[in-house]
């Protein structure tokens, strides 16, 4: 299985105003903990031990953050502007090692399900002879503490289909594994990972699967303030 996860974490999170004023999204605590800080560890349950996160807006403090950790290896990728979720990877991708690695949201917040880590959940359905992206999909039926959005469908063969009307049956969480060879021919410069979602759906790539846990969408001030009235981040479970 991959060693390697690529996190998102230079965006400016306005819509989290006034969280973000001075913090990076993925800087922003949940249960007394930056979101960003949650991640790394659960990265470390399933045996990840080489990171790599993009850097823009207040990039610094993501840096200072993580200066004394020697759990896992953490390379930053530095931006001088905003390259969107696919042209940060491209732009790092000679940091990446691996054929295939963990792609996560710097704002994925979610909570292990009592039988199966999350990340585990991904790694089990993962089969590289037939996927170029696996995504994972949080049932919108789930989501009581925020907003959802139905993105995508799941056919019979466990292929992922984009609901372009937003009125799927799940939500994406943010949390992939995906194939470097995907962004080989992808253009340089600023672009959004959901052209290659679009071109692996169209070429039969692009997979789901159905979270186990409790994945939150935590977008807004009130999305925020609800998750952590709400979650028993220590006993793995929302109250």
């Amino acid at each position: 299985m991959t060693k390697t996860a690529f996190i998102l974490a230079a965006g400016k999170g306005t819509r989290l105003r006034p969280y973000t004023d001075n913090l990076p999204k993925p800087m922003v605590r949940v249960a007394n903990k930056p979101i960003i800080g949650h991640i790394i560890d659960q990265c470390k349950k399933v045996g990840i031990r080489n990171v790599i996160i993009n850097l823009f807006y207040l990039g610094e403090e993501i840096t200072k953050y993580f200066r004394d950790e020697t759990e896992i290896k953490i390379t930053f990728s530095k931006e001088d502007e905003i390259l969107e979720t696919g042209g940060g990877v491209k732009n790092a991708l000679n940091k990446i090692k691996e054929d295939y690695f963990f792609l996560i949201n710097g704002d994925a917040f979610w909570v292990n399900s009592s039988s199966e880590r999350t990340l585990e959940t991904v790694i089990n359905r993962w089969k590289s002879e037939e996927m170029d992206i696996l995504l994972l999909l949080e049932p919108i039926d789930n989501m009581v503490l925020t907003q959802s959005i139905g993105d995508y469908d799941i056919d019979e063969t466990g292929r992922a289909i984009r609901s372009k009307d937003k009125t799927g049956a799940y939500m994406f969480t943010g949390i992939r594994l995906t194939k470097k060879s995907i962004f080989y021919d992808a253009p340089d410069g600023s672009f959004s990972f959901l052209q290659l979602m679009d071109k692996a759906e169209a070429q039969g790539k692009l997979f789901g699967v159905i979270h186990k846990g409790n994945w939150h969408h935590i977008s807004t001030p009130q999305d925020l303030e609800n998750v952590n009235e709400a979650i028993d981040y220590d006993q793995g479970k929302t109250v």
